[in-house]
């Protein structure tokens, strides 16, 4: 006797650790640069160069780049841009990694500290924090018929699954120009800019993916003509585009991340040659997640009439969607600034951290804070620009119906409005709506027929079975275990008994007639 077996397509995080470490160095001011008078700017961004796993760890190496925006005193220019980076080596202990394997690290800039040493030195502080993952494809093997000459029983158990149908990375590129209003000087040089997409939606169509969203741009530049002029700009743009994708079909389901890996920003000239056009240039890092939706039959037991049949069996999860989920809340404070009355706003800009998240009762329990930065004018003529940022927190719990512990999925979430507003010179009021979304599927643990073993069955234990006996329904009886227990097909049951459906009651008696 044969079984014939289904390859069940499945993807896992089999290994899986987060870290935390903190950075701290003392940055110089290059001999090129004037003096520092007053900080306005800083970013952060975490760049990792090299994953070296070994036996149960993995080392970490890269950088931390870092953009400081200031004010000097000295003749030429008012503000100036200082880069520089923190070179950093981590080891994150995985217990069950190993060298073979294909380890992927996600960083993050948790938080960025820099202040003057003097006027010549900057104090760096940061607080990083990483999550090491091996992700891995498998197949579950399971069994949908049974091929043979031998008189044997089995029943089926239906499935609703998800399959894993696509799982790869990519790259998508985006090149734009946009021009500069009229009434602004062109450009001389650009001082600061910030770059974020907003609205991503991933479509799947057939044999490939859409992408559409916008492309948020704030730039600070010195313009053109004797006193170098700042000015200030800032818009959105509409951008879309198609990522090839063999094998994709409408009714899949995505589960598509994306992570703006690249970016380069010059100033270029327009058709009358003058420096009144930016340039973008983006690489956004897409991996692609793509599952597809089936209803199977699969073998979950066997017994013999004949024969003795006995199965040897393992425990695997399958999965199923629960819920493919999106959910949005509101968050408010008023952030209070220091160090002079604020004249105008320039930009505001936020990010979401997820620190906690737990299962509740059809939900899952998010925690976390959302980092504001705003950049203002203040009415000083030597130093007028000025940023501050302040830590929001939040806690929402997105509706997720039938959700347990062993479900959890892994939650995306993003700054989908933000508005900033002065209530007085000292005072903002910021207002945000922060988006989680996330798939969930539920697991689905079963026990595998992975091999059938035949032998002749036992005369000493068939002689001891009566050749007819009424039997007594216990309770949790069913046909299937009746028939297993005195191997007599469940069809035999139902006919020798007149029995119009499967159901048995506690103390219902039925007629067994050996070898019927």
């Amino acid at each position: 006797m044969e079984l014939l077996k289904r390859n069940i397509h499945m993807d896992r995080t089999r290994v899986q650790a987060l870290t935390q470490f903190a950075l701290e160095d003392d940055l110089n001011i290059p001999e090129n640069k004037p003096d520092i008078n007053v900080l306005n700017l800083e970013k952060g961004e975490l760049v990792v160069d090299e994953i070296k796993p070994s036996m149960d760890f993995v080392i970490v190496r890269g950088r931390l780049t870092l953009v400081v925006l200031y004010h000097t005193m000295e003749e030429g220019s008012s503000l100036v841009v200082l880069e520089g980076k923190i070179p950093f080596e981590e080891k994150i202990n995985m217990q069950g990694v190993a060298p073979t394997d294909t380890v992927t690290v996600e960083g993050e800039v948790e938080d960025l500290t820099i202040n003057m040493i003097n006027s010549r030195k900057l104090n760096i502080q940061s607080l990083i924090t990483m999550t090491a993952r091996v992700e891995e494809l498998y197949d579950e093997e399971a069994p949908i018929a049974v091929h043979g000459d031998e008189k044997v029983e089995y029943r089926r158990m239906p499935l609703n699954l998800a399959q894993i149908a696509i799982c790869k990375n990519d790259i998508f590129r985006l090149k734009e120009e946009v021009a500069l209003p009229s009434n602004y000087p062109n450009i001389f040089q650009i001082l600061w800019s910030t770059l974020s997409l907003g609205d991503v939606e991933f479509k799947v169509m057939e044999e490939k993916i859409t992408i559409s969203g916008d492309i948020h741009l704030f730039v600070l530049y010195e313009g053109e003509g004797e006193d170098h002029p700042c000015r200030s700009f800032e818009t959105a743009l509409p951008f879309s585009g198609v990522l090839e994708c063999h094998g994709c079909r409408e009714g899949m389901l995505p589960d598509i991340r994306y992570k703006l890996s690249q970016q380069e920003l010059t100033p270029r000239p327009d058709f009358d040659g003058e420096e009144r056009n930016i340039g973008l240039e983006l690489v956004l890092d897409i991996a692609i997640r793509v599952y597809e939706e089936e209803k199977l039959e699969i073998i979950s037991d066997i017994y013999g009439v004949s024969k003795e049949v006995n199965t040897v069996t393992h425990r695997a999860n399958l999965r199923k969607l629960l819920s493919r989920v999106t959910g949005k809340t509101k968050v408010t404070d008023h952030v209070h600034v220091s160090g002079g009355a604020v004249l105008q706003l320039l930009h505001s800009e936020g990010s979401v951290t997820l620190e906690q998240q737990s299962t509740v009762e059809n939900g899952i329990l998010l925690q976390g804070s959302m980092l504001v930065k705003v950049m203002y004018i203040i009415g000083e003529d030597e130093s007028p620009y000025r940023c501050t940022q302040a830590q929001i927190p939040y806690q929402y719990t997105l509706e997720v119906p039938d959700i347990a512990p062993e479900d959890l999925g892994k939650v995306h979430a993003e700054v989908e409005q933000l508005q900033v507003t002065m209530l007085d010179g000292e005072e903002m009021d910021v207002k945000a709506v922060l988006c989680f979304s996330t798939v969930v599927f539920k697991n689905i643990p079963v026990e595998l027929i992975s091999q059938v073993n035949v032998t002749e069955l036992d005369s000493g234990k068939m002689s001891s079975l009566p050749g007819m006996v009424i039997y007594m329904v216990k309770d949790g009886d069913n046909l299937w275990n009746i028939g297993k227990k005195y191997y007599v097909p469940v069809n035999t049951l139902r006919e020798l008994n007149s029995l119009d459906s499967d159901e048995l009651k506690t103390g219902q008696k039925l007629l067994i007639v050996k070898g019927a």
